[in-house]
C-alpha cells in the first residue's frame, strides 16, 4: 500500500511513518509534504492509495487542497482538534485520528480502509466481459527489447514479475530476467488472475512458480519460488493480501 503523509511537523511525520511501518511493514511511504503548496504540487504529478492528512498546516487549513485540485484518494485526517470532524467527513475521509495518535487507532483506521477497498473495488473490464458473456483478453506474451534485439516471451514462460530499485522485471522459469515497460498496478489488469497473483507491492507470481509455502508471522505466508527470488524476504504475502491469496490457491 502506497501512502502520502501530509504533516508540517517533521518529528510528527517521522513518528507517523514509524508507527505505520510497525503496524504493516509492507506499507510504502511515497512522500512526506508539509504544506498545502507542496501537497498540491505533489498530487498534480503523483497518486497514492491513501493519504494521512494533517488539518492545520504551515500555510493554512488542508481542506483548501481539495478546492485547488480534484483528489480521488481516500484520506485519514490527523489533528489535535475535533472541531473539523464534520467538514472532514464531507470530503474523502474514512477516519479522523486525534493527536497524539495511538497505534491501536491507527491499526483500526487501516483495517477500515482495507474493508472499504474490498467492498467497493470493482474491475469494470471483468464486469463488462461477464455481462457480455465473453472472456476478458489477457496478455499472451511480452515483447522485450534489449538494445537492437527484440525477444518474444510467452506468458507460459514467466515465473513472476518483480520490482527492483525503480524498474519492473519479469523472470522466466529458466531464471532469466528481462525489464518490462509496465508498472505492477498495470500488470495486474493484464494478467490472468487464475494464474497470477500479486502477493505484495513488489511481486506478482505465477502459481506454477510456487514450490513451497511456510506460515509466517501475523498471518502472512512466506513463498519459496522457482526459480528463487533475488531477495528472499520480498517473496512474502503481505497481511492485507493473505486471505485473498489463500482463497486464490484454493479456487
Amino acid at each position: 500500500m502506497n501512502i502520502l503523509i501530509v504533516e508540517d511537523e517533521s518529528f510528527a511525520a517521522d513518528k507517523l511513518e514509524q508507527m505505520l511501518l510497525e503496524v504493516d511493514p509492507d506499507i510504502r511511504i511515497l512522500a512526506k509534504t508539509g504544506s498545502i503548496k507542496d501537497s498540491v504540487k505533489w498530487l498534480m504529478d503523483h497518486t497514492a492509495d491513501l493519504i494521512f492528512l494533517d488539518i492545520q498546516l504551515s500555510d493554512g487549513i488542508s481542506f483548501t487542497i481539495f478546492e485547488q485540485i480534484p483528489v480521488n484518494i481516500p484520506v485519514i485526517f490527523t489533528t489535535a482538534y475535533d472541531q473539523y470532524a464534520i467538514k472532514a467527513f464531507q470530503l474523502n475521509s474514512i477516519a479522523y485520528l486525534l493527536k497524539p495518535i495511538r497505534k491501536s487507532d491507527l491499526a483500526e483506521s487501516l483495517r477500515k480502509y482495507h474493508s472499504l477497498r474490498s467492498a467497493f473495488s470493482i474491475d469494470f473490464d471483468l464486469l463488462m466481459a461477464s455481462i457480455q458473456g465473453r472472456k476478458p483478453d489477457y496478455k499472451k506474451r511480452f515483447l522485450i527489447q534489449i538494445g537492437e534485439r527484440i525477444r518474444k516471451i510467452e506468458i507460459t514462460e514467466i515465473a513472476y514479475f518483480y520490482v527492483l530499485e525503480k524498474g519492473v522485471y519479469l523472470k522466466t522459469l529458466q531464471g532469466i530476467s528481462y525489464p518490462v515497460d509496465y508498472a505492477l498496478d498495470r500488470l495486474e489488469t493484464l494478467l490472468n488472475p487464475e494464474k497470477f497473483f500479486r502477493i505484495n507491492r513488489k511481486y506478482i507470481v505465477n502459481m506454477d512458480a510456487i514450490s513451497n509455502m511456510v506460515a509466517y508471522s501475523r498471518g502472512r505466508v512466506k513463498l519459496e519460488l522457482r526459480p528463487k527470488a533475488d531477495e528472499e524476504y520480498d517473496a512474502i504475502v503481505s497481511v492485507d493480501r493473505a486471505a485473498a491469496f489463500k482463497k486464490w490457491l484454493n479456487s
